[in-house]
């Protein structure tokens, strides 16, 4: 590994800022190679000398994955002047190592959003090749039969494309309004809401809930680094092999 600030380390998985990090090193928390260290301008290499802090190991891994809880209102892009994007959601020090959100939901739709600089494991988890399941539950007005869902499974012809098959498991239909679980493995634009369209239905709330092995666990707004155990899971769900 090369030399790099130990400021610098610390800020670089997300967890805290450059300042924050500061702090945490002039306290005296911050061990390199067993020894107190601080100054943190200090230059480390992190394979030959371990930095801890507090005795918990420090690394410097060279992809992040992060899953947040997408809110109503909040676009799926990296920057826009006008309107809050999810990158507002998440600390500066992670949008400085480029984590991109990893496809998009609506502005409108709330639920599980992936982000990650893990390029070749975004566009794999993408692919409708790979059929890494999605998972919405969307609140339809009027009511949904078991030919709705016979129709998501054979696949629904659309005015540029055909959907994939998909999954449709009705919960509650009435006359006013229906509540359903959609699972598909492709996520072309508006393709949810365009799918009940094409059944005479209008969506009024989408949430995905699902995401490959990755479930929502979190408050509205809220953020978390994957554990390895779960980048294992996505990296096997996308049919890619372990280092």
């Amino acid at each position: 590994m090369a030399l790099i600030r130990l400021d610098k380390l610390l800020s670089q998985n997300g967890e805290r800022t450059r300042s924050e990090s500061a702090r945490l090193i002039r306290s005296g928390c911050v061990t390199v190679g067993g020894a107190a260290v601080r100054d943190p301008s200090a230059k480390v290499d992190a394979d030959a000398n371990p930095v801890a802090i507090n005795g918990r190991a420090v690394t410097d891994e060279p992809f992040q994955y992060i899953v947040l809880h997408k809110p109503a209102g909040v676009l799926t892009a990296a920057r826009d002047r006008s309107a809050r994007t999810v990158m507002d959601l998440v600390p500066e020090a992670l949008r400085r190592r480029d984590v991109l959100p990893v496809g998009r939901l609506d502005k409108d739709t709330t639920g599980l959003l992936m982000l990650t600089n893990d390029g070749e494991l975004a566009h794999r988890l993408l692919s409708p090749r790979r059929h890494v399941p999605k998972e919405y539950l969307a609140v339809v007005d009027g009511p949904l039969t078991q030919a709705d869902a016979d129709a998501f499974a054979l696949g629904l012809r659309l005015s540029d494309f055909t959907a994939l098959p998909a999954g449709l498991t009705v919960l509650e239909s009435t006359e006013s309004q229906s509540r359903a679980l959609v699972t598909l493995s492709e996520g072309k634009f508006h393709q949810v809401k365009r799918m009940f369209e094409a059944r005479g239905r209008e969506v009024l709330t989408l949430h995905r809930q699902r995401f490959g092995p990755l479930r929502l666990d979190m408050p509205l707004g809220a953020w978390r680094s994957l554990t390895a155990a779960e980048v294992r899971l996505l990296r096997e769900a996308a049919q890619l092999a372990q280092d």
